[in-house]
């Protein structure tokens, strides 16, 4: 058995394009491996707060050190820190506002990576990138949907996708190298585009369900 962490980050309700995706994902999931467990969290609709100062003095500070008041900084990101770790596949819905991931994934991002629980420090093995990934053994994912179209390399919005490797590298960087992405493109021009690009969708996730 597995447990499934299912995200959506859309701020958007039924007209969430990634939302109906990622639902239809964990519903074919589930009729293939019942016995999993899954685990929603809805950040689109209950944002995530963003880091604080008093977040960073009580994340960089050892845990035998902290205060009841660094404790409490952190306290949604220990339950986000728990609840990511706890999980074995991710499957997050992530749109794109403007060439990039929406400012409440960015937040989520920011709460979860946390020294020395999904990453380490390590200047003295490796100066050059002295970040140690603490995040093994997982799958995930991730469902974007875009406005427009043609991301795909040699096309003509290629150079403007910054949220397809900036997901690859900050999960990367925790230990989180086994990514699929999907994509539900075209909303901007609806009509057939549109349609074509759901069914591709739903297609390429009823493939990676029953692998």
């Amino acid at each position: 058995m597995a447990t499934v962490l299912h995200l959506d980050a859309s701020p958007r309700g039924e007209r969430s394009h990634s939302r109906r995706m990622t639902r239809h994902f964990v519903e074919a999931w589930k009729a293939n491996h019942p016995l999993d467990t899954v685990v929603y969290r809805d950040i689109g609709r209950n944002p995530i707060p963003h880091v604080t100062e008093a977040w960073i003095a009580a994340a960089f500070t050892p845990q035998e050190q902290r205060t009841p008041e660094m404790w409490e900084a952190l306290r949604i990101s220990e339950e986000l820190v728990d609840e990511f770790l706890a999980a074995d596949i991710y499957v997050f819905g992530i749109p794109m506002y403007n060439w990039t991931v929406t400012s409440g994934f960015k937040a989520y991002i920011d709460q979860i990576v946390r020294i020395n629980r999904t990453w380490g420090y390590i200047p003295e093995e490796s100066p050059e990138f002295p970040y140690k990934p603490l995040v093994h053994g997982k799958k995930m994912y991730v469902i974007l949907s875009r406005g427009d179209g043609g991301f795909a390399q040699g096309e003509r919005n290629y150079q403007r996708d910054f949220q397809t490797p900036y997901i690859r590298e900050a999960f990367g960087m925790l230990g989180v190298t086994d990514i699929t992405f999907v994509n539900v493109e075209n909303d901007e021009y609806g009509g057939q585009k549109l349609a074509d690009s759901i069914q591709a969708a739903q297609s390429r996730v009823n493939e990676l369900v029953t692998a």
